[in-house]
């Protein structure tokens, strides 16, 4: 099997232990991964920490930090081929998914890259005539980003880009499921001439290797992807060392269709929304709020296009819907769909795994309209299952899509100008689409609220959350400063 190293300070090693990654296609071992433990973490953490303080880092000039960046974008779409094989290999995304992302996220480096020498200070106009004011953006400190298994390399760039930019050095740490694709950027990172310890690459367990980085005396940003419960583990942890935290969790986006939509487009956009990625996306439209006019006729076209889709092996470009990533998520999908069958929702098709290896599942569509406590309408799947709730008014379509902990994503599908505006202002979610889903872009901010999380990724302000503010007083005057103890 293919071993795997971590790398730190400017170099590949062997981790503390190490661990099989599971083929999602065919639940066997295909590669070993290194296992890094807490004096592993320390040893990255401390070459990044000086790096961070060397001058060959903290001496460049932003607008080459900003060159390096694009050199690494230019190098990633080189080899986003090969990183979406193993990508798919690892982590069971079919390779039309992975291509298509991986060719995009050196969009994300570039944006960054241009970005770099454009973070602004500012000069205050102080009410002291005798001082001049102004503001220096400076590179917060050492980041630990960490990041889950799907689109691993889009969320790491919405870290990294912004980082580096920003002049941070980083610790990055993948997912224990499925970390072959970080292990193998940090290779293409390694040869865009960035000094060593900038950026440490590293797996392994929550305990042994995420708490340890999260709460280091030495990290003073930690940038998480992942789900609630973990992100409570490290806002703890941020404790010990008070490092500023921004995380981006989970979803259970609300899909709105009205009666007046375009159906066809409505229907593809949900397709595409909880679908694609095998529904494995923290703003998968897990949750159609569908007009009771149109919501026969809306599933039934729904249903179709559901037992339409091609379902097999990941690396073939035919295939529609892949695996999911572990048994853990094919197990907590199928308990899902008992629990709110239970409940009274109504399995319309799906709801199993098919025959075979490998931990595939089923597109599925769950109608919960006499199930309004269904668990699967307030729990995220992370998987091909699509929750369905009818609507007669828009008051009754505002309530239900806010009647969620989270807060992340929204799709919203009318003709209605005013309408779009309306829904627009009082759904309560970080994103919202109108008339499409799943639009994402370097330019534009994401996150959420509630229990999707804090703080912004992409766009200026991603940046500009990797710096601190220096206030900077020069006194223009040739006088002597008074003596404070003289009265006058």
């Amino acid at each position: 099997m293919q071993r795997y190293q971590l790398y730190i300070d400017g170099a590949f090693c062997d981790g503390s232990g190490q661990f099989p990654s599971i083929d999602p296609s065919t639940a066997q071992p295909w590669a070993m991964m290194p296992e890094a433990k807490e004096d592993d973490v320390n040893r990255a953490v401390a070459a990044a920490k000086r790096a961070f303080d060397t001058p060959d880092w903290a001496g460049m000039t932003a607008t080459a930090r900003g060159k390096l960046l694009m050199r690494l974008a230019d190098l990633l779409a080189e080899n986003a081929q090969k990183l979406a094989q193993i990508e798919t290999r690892d982590t069971g995304k079919i390779i039309r998914e992975t291509s298509a992302q991986i060719a995009y996220v050196a969009d994300y480096y570039r944006y960054y890259a241009g970005l770099a020498d454009k973070i602004e200070g500012a000069h205050l106009p102080i009410d002291k005539p005798d001082m001049e004011v102004w503001l220096r953006r400076e590179p917060i400190g050492v980041v630990a980003a960490v990041v889950p298994w799907n689109s691993q390399l889009f969320l790491s760039a919405v870290k990294l880009g912004p980082a580096l930019a920003a002049g941070c050095t980083v610790v990055l740490k993948a997912s224990e499921e499925g970390p072959a694709p970080l292990l193998e950027f940090a290779r293409i990172f390694d040869q865009a001439g960035f000094p060593k310890g900038v950026l440490n690459v590293i797996t392994g367990f929550g305990a042994t290797c995420g708490a340890p980085l999260t709460s280091h005396p030495d990290v003073a940003h930690v940038a998480f992807t992942g789900g609630p419960d973990t992100a409570r583990h490290i806002v703890r942890g941020s404790a010990e060392n008070l490092a500023s935290v921004s995380l981006e969790l989970g979803g259970k986006s609300p899909f709105i269709v009205f009666e007046d939509a375009d159906l066809d487009s409505a229907a593809n956009a949900q397709v595409a929304g909880i679908f694609a990625a095998t529904g494995q996306s923290c703003v998968a439209g897990s949750r159609l709020v569908v007009q009771n006019s149109i919501k026969e006729a809306f599933l039934e076209r729904l249903k179709a296009k559901a037992e339409a889709i091609v379902i097999g092996q990941p690396d073939n470009m035919a295939t529609e819907v892949g695996p999911l990533c572990s048994a853990r998520q094919r197990n907590h999908a199928t308990d899902l769909i008992a629990r709110s069958c239970d409940a009274g929702a109504r399995v319309i098709t799906g709801g199993t795994a098919p025959s075979g290896n490998g931990f595939y599942f089923k597109p599925t569509i769950i109608d919960c309209s006499d199930a309004p406590d269904a668990p699967c309408l307030t729990e995220e799947f992370f998987g091909p299952v699509l929750s369905v709730v009818g609507f007669d008014t828009e008051e009754d379509a505002v309530r239900i899509a806010n009647d969620t902990a989270f807060g992340l994503a929204s799709g919203v599908f009318t003709r209605d100008l005013t309408r779009a505006h309306r829904m627009i202002r009082r759904i309560q979610a970080g994103i919202v689409w109108v008339n499409t889903y799943r639009a994402v872009s370097p330019i534009a901010p994401f996150g959420g609220h509630g229990l999707s999380g804090h703080g912004r990724e992409g766009g200026l302000q991603a940046a500009l959350d990797y710096t601190t503010v220096k206030t900077v007083w020069l006194r223009v005057s040739d006088d002597p400063i008074p003596d404070p103890f003289v009265m006058r």
